[in-house]
Parts: C-alpha cells; structure tokens; sequence
C-alpha cells in the first residue's frame, strides 16, 4: 500500500521560511519523479515544484521560482520543499505526489499517488 504522508506545514509570517517533508512507502522511492502542488481556499489545484528520481533536474511555477527548493533524499524515501520568503498568497494546503513519469511534470493527472496534504498559512 502506497503512502505520502506531509508534515512541516504551519503558521508563519509573510517573509518566513517553512520547510515541507513527504516520506514515502509501499513504493520504490527512487523509480518516481516527485510533485509539490497546492489548493487555496475555493481554487483550484495547482503545481508548484517537481524533481526527478535521481533529483537531477527540478521544475518550478513560475510564482515559486527563486524562492522555493524542491530536493530529495532517496536513502530516507523522502521529499522535501524548502520554502522561503514566503507570501499571504502562499496560504493553501500543500500535497505532495509521485509519478512514474521519468521527467519533472506540472500535470496533475500524470501523477500516480497523493498525500494527505498539511496546511500551510502565511500572515501578513
């Protein structure tokens, strides 16, 4: 049974960094390009970060780009989002994916597997 389980969401202030873990199981961690996408409160889903299996290569919104890092560690099964100078416009539920994709993908469908999601608010 495939699990993505998120964890260091929170409360922080606009400016401030947070740093997001998803540590995977049921799987094999390092055959799947991983996904960061987010849903606000009455928006849609949207991607935000993706890096390849060997963590290589990486994409990004362009709302993210230059503040947000997607990295990995395949030895833990984890995947990690450094987010840093963060906005009010940031605020939504962040979920973690994989994909059997062999390429960073913005394309939500593509993605095989979810998390649960953990919030993440940023105040002004």
């Amino acid at each position: 049974q495939v699990q993505l389980v998120e964890s260091g969401g929170g409360l922080v202030q606009a400016g401030g960094s947070l740093r997001l873990s998803c540590a995977a199981s049921g799987l094999t961690f390092s055959f799947y390009t991983m996904g960061w996408f987010r849903q606000a409160p009455g928006k849609e889903r949207e991607f935000v970060a993706a890096i390849s299996r060997s963590g290589g290569s990486t994409h990004y919104a362009d709302s993210v780009k230059g503040r947000f890092i997607a990295s990995r560690d395949n030895t833990k099964k984890t995947v990690y989002l450094q987010m840093n100078s963060l906005e009010p416009e940031d605020t939504a539920v962040y979920y973690c994916a994989a994909t059997v994709k062999s390429e960073p993908t913005h394309v939500g469908p593509e993605y095989n597997y979810w998390g649960q999601g953990t919030q993440v608010t940023v105040s002004s």
